[in-house]
């Protein structure tokens, strides 16, 4: 039946001010903050925008990460420091690289009355970290099988491959599983994987997965076995351990906890009104064309952070 699995209960967030978009974060959590090199899973919506506030994320920073966009339903305007502008539309992946630095937007749009999607992040090896901040778009072609439509956004899985660039092995898809089909997948047994219920029912590897809950199977299984009671989507994301130690904070994430300080220091330096040290060489920049003010970084906690493996 494959690896044992571990259930991941996810915990209500609200992005931005006050009434912000509800999401159910299930990476990181206290037991496991990494899978592979995905260390950041959160999950929103439907939400129809009639009812609610959409996603209105004003400018901010990002280190040593890249960001994965992946939609169910609906469509968000991206903007960045690197000067790309983009639109997040379903089955379409966008991948951000901040590498050394960026800052960047996320709003919902006009052109759709509905949200639903994942946000995900994916910390960079030491070996990639300080890269130049990149960008990519990539619309992957539906992969069927006897009940089975499949996208693959990242890395390889039933016969297919993404070529967006990566800088660790990771593989990233959704799976959209007919009522009654038992999917037996062949899988890297160097990974540890993450399998996400979003919509319907599943039992993986024999244990049920609770509706919005995630799955985790640790390395060893070279095989996964979903099997759906009902039409249901789910999302795969795994990859080979980083065997990193990380240090993340906020929008940060970096190797100790002087560096985070550093980081939040040169945000705000950049961006507090007024400030009468203007930056001739900022790191992080600003999106082009972009109006809102930008989100200014919390306060550090009184403590020093500690790494996460």
């Amino acid at each position: 039946m494959g690896g044992v699995v571990e259930l991941i209960r996810p915990a209500g967030v609200t992005l931005g001010p006050d009434e912000g978009l509800s999401v159910r974060r299930t990476l990181p959590m206290r037991r496991r903050s990494l899978i592979g090199g995905w260390c950041f899973l959160d999950h929103f919506g439907p939400q129809s925008l009639r009812d609610g506030p959409g996603m209105s994320v004003a400018p901010h920073p990002h280190t040593g990460l890249q960001t994965a966009s992946w939609l169910f339903a609906g469509e968000v305007e991206h903007r960045d420091s690197a000067g790309h502008h983009a639109l997040v539309r379903p089955g379409e992946l966008n991948l951000m690289t901040a590498g050394r630095g960026i800052s960047h937007s996320e709003m919902s749009t006009s052109g759709a009355e509905q949200l639903h999607g994942v946000q995900l992040w994916i910390a960079l090896p030491d070996s990639a970290r300080f890269m130049e901040p990149a960008f990519e778009h990539f619309a992957p072609p539906v992969i069927e099988r006897d009940g089975l439509r499949a996208r693959v956004f990242l890395g390889s899985l039933l016969g297919a491959s993404s070529p967006v660039a990566t800088h660790s092995r990771l593989v990233g898809a959704e799976l959209l599983l007919d009522a009654g089909t038992t999917v037996h997948l062949d899988v890297d047994s160097a990974f540890e994987h993450g399998v996400l219920l979003d919509t319907g029912a599943l039992a993986l590897n024999g244990t049920g997965v609770p509706l919005h809950h995630l799955g985790y199977v640790a390395p060893g299984t070279s095989t996964l076995t979903l099997h759906a009671p009902q039409q249901s989507r789910v999302l795969l994301i795994g990859g080979e351990p980083l065997g990193e130690q990380i240090v993340m904070w906020w929008n940060f994430i970096g190797r100790s906890h002087d560096e985070i300080v550093r980081y939040r220091e040169q945000w705000q330096q950049e961006n507090l009104t007024g400030s009468t040290d203007p930056v001739d060489h900022p790191v992080f920049g600003w999106p082009e064309g972009e109006a809102q003010a930008p989100i200014l970084a919390p306060e550090l906690p009184p403590v020093r952070l500690k790494s996460r493996a």
